[in-house]
């Protein structure tokens, strides 16, 4: 399997498709195309949160702003599963999860991919990162550095995307954060543990109280709410509406939790 995720839209994922397609008889599994263009910080969360679901596969990720200068493509061995895509740090969170999910118990290899005289310096997509994805699903997962295309490098060498902790009051009583995505939904994903409204009725958002429930219907349709979503972290949410306009958010922006 060869799983894709990009920032592209339509029609360029097909051209990488074509290429894969002709170089392998992978099984191909679109992740998304409509990760927010050139966010590298948020397709890293978006692929944190869904490639570890994936069984063995490699997995190319085309978020790519620095295209066509000198950043390196990589390739990284995580178990079983291989990552392909730019070295600006977003592979290394999804790669950082499955290797948290087998305890530790894994070996992670990191490799740069020779580029020769590529055909356009504004799609890697289609003429760096599809042919070396096609190559290392053909290949044995155990042997990259067998192949003239995948050189081994230090993890140390690696651009690195680590995100931010929210910082907590010593009684505990607050925390300050701030929203890392919003989702279609409007939902503002924030870096707060769920953890922290755990047991609450209610905690102020930047001033002003809200509802902590457990589901959307918690509340009227049309009211905001502070909810725990499937990451595990504290979201700000309206029942059928859009949470980043009722609370006035975007991704970036600091959020302040207090226990009322």
């Amino acid at each position: 399997m060869i799983t894709l995720a990009s920032d592209f839209g339509i029609a360029y994922p097909a051209a990488m498709k074509g290429v894969v397609l002709s170089r392998s008889d992978a099984r191909l599994v679109d992740v998304a195309h409509d990760l927010p263009r050139q966010d590298v910080r948020a397709a890293a969360f978006w692929l944190r949160e869904t490639l570890p679901y994936f069984p063995p596969a490699v997995h190319l990720v085309v978020v790519d702003p620095g295209v066509g200068t000198d950043r390196r493509a990589i390739a990284l061995r995580v178990g079983d599963h291989v990552f392909v895509g730019p070295d600006n740090g977003v592979v290394r969170p999804p790669a950082r999860r499955i290797a948290e999910r087998t305890d530790g118990d894994v070996r992670v290899e990191a490799y740069e991919i020779r580029v020769s005289d590529p055909a356009s310096t504004t799609f890697h997509g289609r003429d760096v990162f599809a042919p070396a994805a096609a190559d290392a699903h053909e290949a044995d997962v155990d042997a990259l550095a067998a192949l003239d295309r995948f050189e081994p490098v230090g993890t140390d060498s690696l651009a690195d995307l680590v995100f931010p902790t929210p910082d907590v009051t010593e009684d505990g009583s607050q925390t300050t954060g701030e929203v890392l995505v919003v989702d279609d939904f409007g939902n503002c994903i924030t870096n707060v543990p769920g953890e922290f409204v755990e047991g609450r009725e209610s905690v102020a958002v930047n001033g002003e109280s809200v509802p902590v429930g457990h589901t959307f219907e918690t509340v009227s349709r049309g009211e905001r709410l502070v909810t725990v979503g499937s990451h595990g972290n504290v979201e700000c949410d309206v029942n059928h509406g859009r949470g980043d306009e009722a609370f006035g958010l975007s991704p970036g922006e600091t959020v302040t939790l207090h226990i009322d």
